[in-house]
């Protein structure tokens, strides 16, 4: 089963909008721990739009758990990256226009540049992985580049409806397998709520599920225990369809069962 990190992004995102000392998303990483989050997750974006400089530094030096420091391509973070030593990074692509991340990194585009960035992260001790979309092209690109992980984008599948929903997680399972093929670690994220996020638990070979909005969205009404909490279980205790637990069809049709 995945681990539930939780993203504290927009926590800084609040607390930016009036460039304010609170809320603190460091004292609300450790309450998310507290409450079940197996690891913290946070993006310093080159616009600094929400998590800040100083944010990562306590972070990596006051949570208990995993430090998941997500960031783009840019020598300016690569090198905060370097001297940070996160436990884990995630190579995202960045547009200062967007609202979001809206879609995975194009690794196949920038296989160069990956193949010197990739290496300098892994030698500092940091697990790397690549947000991608579910392509078996860009996993492929993933796999020579030397990363260990892909974090497999969930946005296209969290926008769609009905049946749409339901080809685009065929298309996750297929990517996941795939990518376990290759010899890629599996994670997944991006669009995940309360409602969605069950069948992505259930994906095989997926060990983590970066989550934020919708919990951090929960907790404004509910507080941090109960917001993380309800993830957690809905994570870490998948439930399938009619009341089955853990099982999910494989890319070859069959049906697994995760323990």
């Amino acid at each position: 089963m995945p681990k539930l990190h939780v993203n504290v992004d927009h926590v800084a995102t609040v607390r930016q909008a009036r460039r304010e000392h609170f809320p603190d998303p460091v004292l609300w990483a450790l309450a998310a721990e507290q409450a079940g989050a197996r690891g913290i997750t946070a993006h310093l974006r080159m616009d600094r739009r929400h998590i800040q400089d100083e944010d990562v530094k306590q972070l990596k030096r006051r949570i208990a758990t995993k430090l998941n420091f997500e960031m783009s391509l840019d020598p300016e973070i690569v090198a905060i990256a370097i001297a940070l030593r996160p436990d884990a990074v995630c190579l995202v692509p960045e547009d200062r226009k967007e609202v979001t991340t809206e879609g995975g990194l194009a690794v196949v585009r920038e296989r160069a540049r990956l193949a010197r960035i990739v290496p300098k992260l892994a030698r500092r001790g940091a697990e790397v992985s690549l947000f991608v979309d579910p392509d078996l092209e860009q996993l492929e690109a993933a796999a020579l580049v030397g990363a260990e992980f892909v974090e497999l984008h969930t946005g296209s599948y969290a926008n769609a409806k009905g049946r749409g929903r339901e080809r685009e997680l065929a298309r996750l399972v297929r990517a996941a397998e795939a990518a376990h093929e290759l010899g890629l670690r599996v994670n997944a994220g991006h669009g995940l709520d309360y409602d969605n996020v069950g069948p992505i638990a259930r994906l095989p070979h997926v060990e983590e599920l970066n989550i934020g909005f919708a919990i951090v969205a929960r907790s404004l009404f509910e507080g941090v225990e109960v917001a993380v909490g309800a993830m957690a279980r809905l994570v870490e205790r998948p439930i399938g369809p009619r009341g089955s637990n853990g099982r999910v069809p494989t890319a070859r049709g069959e049906r697994r069962t995760e323990t």
